[in-house]
Parts: C-alpha cells; sequence; structure tokens
C-alpha cells in the first residue's frame, strides 16, 4: 500500500498503527471529477479504524469529564508528499472511521465525493471498505443542498480573490484569464453534483467533465460563472423542496452500518457496547418525537 511504501521513504510520519488499519482510501479532487492536468496532485482521502481504546475510551478506564482523558484520534494530514521513486506528489487526509461516518452523515461534500468516486480512482479497500462504499446512498439526504451550496459560495468568494503568492499556480491563472480559474469550475460542479443527489439520489463525479474542462480553459468568464451561481440557486430552491430524499439523515440506520464495520474489525463488541434492542430503539424514538410534539 501506498502508505506503508512512502514510510519506508521516510517522506511520511502517519502514527505507527496507521498504515495497517486503513480500511478505504481514494484519489479525490480534479482526478476523480476527470478534469485534471499534468501538473494536478494526487489528493487522497480515505478512512482507518483506530485502535479500541480511542473508540471506546471507557475500556481503559477512563470516565467522560473526569482526570485524564484518552487522546483522540480523528485525521491525520499530510500534504505534498514527494515520492522519491516515482515523482507523483500527494496530499493525504486519513479519517478515523468515526470522523468520516460523522462527516458523510453531514453531508460534507469532500467526503461525500470519496464515497462516489469511479472505481478506477479507488487505491485501497478492505471488506469494511467495501461494505460502507456500497451502503453509500444511505448517507444521503436534503441536507445536502445547504451544505454543497455554503462549499459553492466559499468557491465564488474565493475566485474574485485577486492577490495570491507571485509564482503560483493560482497567480498564473489569474495573469492569463483574469479571474481563478480553479475556483470557478468547483462553483459549477458542486451545484451540478447536488442537482444529482437531489434528482437520483446518486452521483457521478464526471458527468460534467467536459463542461469543468472548459472553465479551466478560461471558457467562460468571471460573469458567466456568477451567472451561473445566480440562475442555478434559484433552479435548486425548486429542486430541494421537490426532492423525495429524507430531510435528514437516518442516524439509526448509519450507526448499524458502523458498528457492523467495528465488528468486522475487532469482533463481537457485546463486551463492550451496550446496544438497545431494535423494538425497545423504536419505542424510544416515538416516544421522543412525541414529547417534542408536546404529545
Amino acid at each position: 500500500m501506498i502508505i506503508q511504501k512512502l514510510v519506508k521513504q521516510k517522506v511520511i510520519t502517519p502514527p505507527k498503527w496507521l498504515p495497517t488499519n486503513v480500511h478505504y482510501m481514494t484519489i479525490t479532487g480534479s482526478v476523480a471529477y476527470g478534469c485534471s492536468s499534468d501538473t494536478s496532485d494526487n489528493d487522497i482521502c480515505g478512512f482507518c479504524i483506530p485502535n479500541k481504546d480511542m473508540i471506546f475510551p471507557h475500556l481503559a478506564g477512563e470516565i467522560p469529564g473526569f482526570g485524564k482523558q484518552i487522546k483522540r484520534f480523528e485525521q491525520w494530514q499530510e500534504p505534498h508528499i514527494v515520492d522519491k521513486k516515482t515523482k507523483k506528489e500527494y496530499d493525504f487526509a486519513i479519517y478515523s472511521i468515526i470522523k468520516y461516518f460523522q462527516l458523510c452523515m453531514e453531508n460534507n461534500p469532500n467526503m461525500v465525493d470519496s464515497l462516489f468516486t469511479p472505481i478506477n480512482c479507488i487505491i485501497h479497500s478492505t471488506a469494511v471498505g467495501n461494505l460502507v462504499r456500497e451502503s453509500r446512498r444511505k448517507f444521503l439526504h436534503k441536507g445536502c443542498w445547504p451544505k454543497f451550496k455554503g462549499y459553492a459560495y466559499s468557491q465564488l468568494h474565493k475566485m474574485a480573490i485577486k492577490n495570491p503568492e507571485k509564482g503560483s499556480k493560482r497567480y498564473a491563472d489569474i495573469l492569463k484569464h483574469g479571474y481563478d480559474v480553479k475556483f470557478a469550475y468547483h462553483v459549477v460542479r458542486l451545484l451540478g453534483e447536488v442537482q444529482q443527489i437531489l434528482t437520483e439520489n446518486d452521483l457521478d463525479l464526471q458527468r460534467n467533465r467536459e463542461v469543468l474542462k472548459s472553465i479551466r480553459r478560461g471558457e467562460w468568464s468571471e460573469k458567466d460563472v456568477r451567472d451561473y451561481f445566480i440562475k442555478q440557486e434559484k433552479e435548486l430552491e425548486t429542486v430541494y423542496n421537490e426532492s423525495k430524499l429524507p430531510w435528514g439523515p437516518d442516524e439509526g440506520v448509519i450507526k448499524e452500518l458502523l458498528l457492523n464495520c467495528l465488528e468486522h474489525h475487532f469482533g463481537s463488541l457485546d463486551k463492550v457496547l451496550v446496544v438497545p434492542d431494535r423494538i425497545e430503539n423504536a419505542l424510544r424514538q416515538i416516544k421522543d418525537i412525541c414529547e417534542q410534539a408536546g404529545v
């Protein structure tokens, strides 16, 4: 696996337990979107399963809020890593499965993308990784719209910033096109992705690759991008209201998937975790809903 190879080269320093506990890694970014260039980095995203006492700190005697707390692992990131042999450059972001599930459940655009990358972008996947990948649509819900719209608006704002570091790729783009075409194509990409999710409960990251390529070539003006954002924002509000997706995540279903993954990795969790009976859990949820409604 690439992480183990780069550890041997001493160019990355992940936690010692991490390389053998990664369950899913995929190339994301422009490569996954089908619009990369010869100078594009390889963005790698995925998840691992930390040691059991990091996930269940009570096994090490921790009482939440009292005394010394177990150090939690959420993510390991190292950017601009160069393979000494191939000279390829990588940006790594490997998350704890807990953090990864939480971000996916919130419909974080980057995490959703990582679940829907083309098959040829997946560089490592265990049985656990395959299970998560096969269940990826369970994470989707209407909450994707405000999340993706917020990210698109952020890219639109960054597109207007005209003072990048001299000599950088952004600097060259702005000199050539008058604005940052990379941020511009992300605006269009994000709006296209969320439209797919809301209408199809699915996502093909490369469906609009020719449009994205044209934006990166500078064939859209800055005004074209802004006009597109305004038009699509109005249309997507209607799509959002008419979408048949659930309003929010089914936390129970996603939690069950998470526990299945952890059991596959650790073995039985009977002595680690008390999982309420499904009927009992359903009754508790009904009771909570009634209380919230004042019934």
